[in-house]
Parts: C-alpha cells; sequence; structure tokens
C-alpha cells in the first residue's frame, strides 16, 4: 500500500499504523492500494455531488482511496480496513474484525471488541499479556492475526496510574492528535476537551513492553464485547450464549454523551454499531455474524458482554464502573475463573450474570441494586430495552429464531 498525504504529520501517521515492510520488501515493493489524503482539498456538494465539502471515496476497480476535507488521520487506517472487510471475507475466507487482542503467557488468546471510549484499547494493553494489536484484526483457519503495526489510542484523561502501557508509549515517534498543548512549556493537558472529546495518540506496536512482534496468535479461548451503557442499567458483566452473542454483536451497542456529539437531543443517546463497525463493512452483516458463529463453535470460545459504563443511575447521576473493578472482571473471564461459575438471569434483557467475581465487590453485579430508587431503574431499563428491539427489527428476517429470541424481553 502507498500513502500519499498533504502533511507530514500523516504520512508518519501512516508509518506508525500500518505494517512496516523490510529495507528489503521495500526494494521490490509494488503497491496494490493508493491512499490519497488532501485535507485542503473541499468538495463542492452541487459540482461534485457530495454531501458535504468532506469527502472518502473507495475505488475497488482502480484501487484507490480519496480522502478530502478531513485532516483526521483515522480515516486513513479506517479505508483501507473497510478494503479488507470486503476482500478477505470474499477472496480468503478470513473473518476481519474491529478488535483489540493479546496473549497470555501460556498463548492464550482473548479479543476485545467495543465501539470508541468503551476500553478496547485500554482493557486489551494489560501489563501481564502480551498485546497483538489495538483495533484491526484477522480470524482465519489458524488463529488471530494484526492487520496493522502500531496502535491508535484515545488519551482523553489519560494518566500515568489508569493507563501504564499507553502512558509510556507516548515518546519519540508517536503522533499526538486533536490534543492541547502549552506552547511554553510543551507540556500536554489530556484532560482538555477544547478542541474534542476524541483525542488519540498513534505509535508503533513495539513502543508497548512485551508486545507480539509478529502480530500473531491462536484461535481465542474468550471474546468479549464492551460496552459503555450510559443508561446505567446494563450488568457489568455478562455470560453469553451463542444466540445472544449473535445478536449483541450484530446490535454493537453504546451510548454517546452529549458534549461528545453534535445535535445530540437529550444528555444520553443509544447507538448500535452493527458488528461493532458499521460504517466499515461492505459486505450484509449477518455475513459476518455468521463468521463470528462459526468460530466460536468451532473452538469452543467463551463470550461475555462487559459493561464500562455507569452505575448507580445514568450519566449525571451515577458514576462510571471503575477501571480496576474492569479489569477484574476480564481477568476472571480470560482466566476461566467463571466457566462453572453460578449466575442469575437479568429480568429484562435475559443476561446471564454471575452471582460472584472474584476481586469484585458482589453488590456492583446487581446493577438494579446500586441505583436509590428502584422503579427509576425499571423505567430506564425498559427504555434501553425497547430500543434495542426496535434497532433488532431490520435483521429478523435475516437470522434464527433462536437469534431473534436472544435479546431483551417484551416488556
Amino acid at each position: 500500500m502507498h500513502v500519499v498525504t498533504e502533511h507530514a504529520w500523516q504520512a508518519l501517521f501512516a508509518r506508525q499504523l500500518f505494517r512496516r515492510p523490510s529495507r528489503e520488501e521495500l526494494d521490490a515493493f509494488e503497491p496494490d492500494w493508493t491512499v490519497i489524503s488532501v485535507p485542503g482539498l473541499l468538495t463542492d456538494p452541487e459540482e461534485d455531488g457530495t454531501e458535504s465539502e468532506t469527502f472518502v471515496g473507495i475505488d475497488f476497480e482502480r484501487k484507490i482511496v480519496l480522502i478530502c476535507g478531513t485532516a483526521y488521520a483515522g480515516e486513513i487506517k479506517k479505508s483501507i480496513f473497510t478494503v479488507l472487510n470486503f476482500v478477505l471475507p470474499t477472496e480468503r475466507g478470513v473473518f476481519p474484525m474491529h478488535c483489540s487482542a493479546n496473549m497470555g503467557k501460556e498463548g492464550d488468546v482473548a479479543l476485545f471488541f467495543g465501539l470508541s471510549g468503551t476500553g478496547k484499547t485500554t482493557l486489551s494493553a494489560d501489563p501481564e499479556r502480551c498485546l497483538i494489536g489495538d483495533d484491526e484484526h484477522g480470524w482465519s483457519d489458524t488463529g488471530v492475526f494484526n492487520f496493522e503495526g502500531g496502535c491508535y489510542a484515545k488519551t482523553i484523561d489519560l494518566s500515568a496510574e489508569k493507563e501504564p502501557q499507553i502512558w509510556d508509549a507516548i515518546r519519540f515517534g508517536a503522533v499526538l492528535e486533536n490534543v492541547v498543548m502549552d506552547r511554553r512549556t510543551r507540556e500536554v493537558d489530556y484532560s482538555e476537551r477544547m478542541l474534542t472529546e476524541n483525542t488519540r495518540v498513534a505509535y508503533p506496536l513495539e513502543y508497548i513492553a512485551g508486545a507480539v512482534a509478529d502480530g500473531m496468535g491462536g484461535h481465542p479461548s474468550a471474546v468479549l464485547f464492551l460496552t459503555a451503557d450510559a443508561f446505567g442499567v446494563l450488568p457489568p458483566i455478562s455470560a453469553l450464549t451463542p444466540s445472544q452473542a449473535a445478536y449483541y454483536f450484530l446490535s454493537g451497542y453504546t451510548a454517546k454523551l452529549a458534549g461528545t456529539e453534535a445535535d445530540m437531543e437529550t444528555d444520553v443517546e443509544a447507538t448500535f454499531s452493527t458488528c461493532f463497525g458499521a460504517p466499515f463493512l461492505p459486505l450484509p452483516a449477518t455475513t459476518y455474524a455468521e463468521m463470528l458463529s462459526e468460530r466460536l463453535s468451532t473452538h469452543g470460545t467463551r463470550c461475555y458482554l462487559i459493561n464500562t459504563g455507569w452505575s448507580g443511575g445514568p450519566y449525571g447521576v451515577g458514576s462510571r464502573i471503575d477501571i480496576a473493578a474492569t479489569r477484574e472482571m476480564v481477568s476472571a473471564v480470560i482466566g476461566g475463573k467463571l466457566d462453572d461459575a453460578e449466575t442469575g438471569k437479568d429480568p429484562f434483557f435475559g443476561l446471564n450474570v454471575p452471582v460472584e467475581v472474584p476481586g469484585v465487590a458482589s453488590e456492583l453485579l446487581d446493577p438494579r441494586g446500586t441505583w436509590d430508587d428502584g422503579e427509576a431503574y425499571d423505567d430506564q431499563a425498559t427504555k434501553l430495552a425497547d430500543l434495542f428491539r426496535e434497532n433488532f427489527t431490520r435483521f429478523e428476517s435475516q437470522v434464527s429464531e433462536d437469534v431473534r429470541n436472544a435479546g431483551p424481553h417484551s416488556s
């Protein structure tokens, strides 16, 4: 792949995010695809037939990507991810995934699916495990492999205490994007939201200590779907049946907050991004869901839904689930500590919630019990359950009865 950019920092971003060929490979390099990023070129909607001055287009015949009117570097990486989401299933039989992946000392692999802000990068960057990659992977007949050579982490409210691996990766060669820096002291303020909540850093994979050099691992033993539920009603951890795994994968739920998105009418809005990557899926969503289900079944992979969002009330009332507690839940899943655990059935979503998780306060596992007003919880849970069912109507004719019935219960 050949990347042509208007700005030097974009070229550095591409070098850090994509896999870097050796000098010998470069000597015989012939690009298959070309990405051209020209943020200074604005399209004319009337003349060019575009929706706005910003345009991202992919020509699958000429194998060219054109990015105009936006300097957001994420468009460079996501355009190629979109290409791979078409090519890999149709030509290689590989399941492409928008997920992070890491590996334990015994070679056990875990996958983390989730939309922006759910903790995908943070939770996969575990000092006790080796990082395979933080965003784009393929699952082939031989295992999991990373498409990329770097990481693209969110930095809003970044701290050395909570996210030490990402903090330590910000060094010479890393590319900070949308962050605010004091021009005199050159100190970065990671809490500053003046430009956007979507502040980022791009760095090579090898900046993470213990990262898997070849970006490859075996078949996953655990798959985790991450959601930041700002309604404050989903359990913090739930074991998914195969049918529930397909349902929640197709749903791709998280919540967005006022201040992070333009034109929001309420403080919290549900977001359903199919397969946790809807804008980048050129094939029918059920194609990817079926590939996931087949692999989970073939390899006996455990699947869990992890809520990294709010507890004790919705956004603005409750508090964000502490990341230390979430890490304990993730560790319990990956370590197989919940395989035979006693579970209770959530009355609204039908999810199987562990009664106990090592290292986690038992009261946190009951979302209704964390609210001061139980009836207010019931109203909020009913509202979110209805949103799930409304969203899933578009898939009902394309999935089995088991998957259709795997979602929230009717009120």
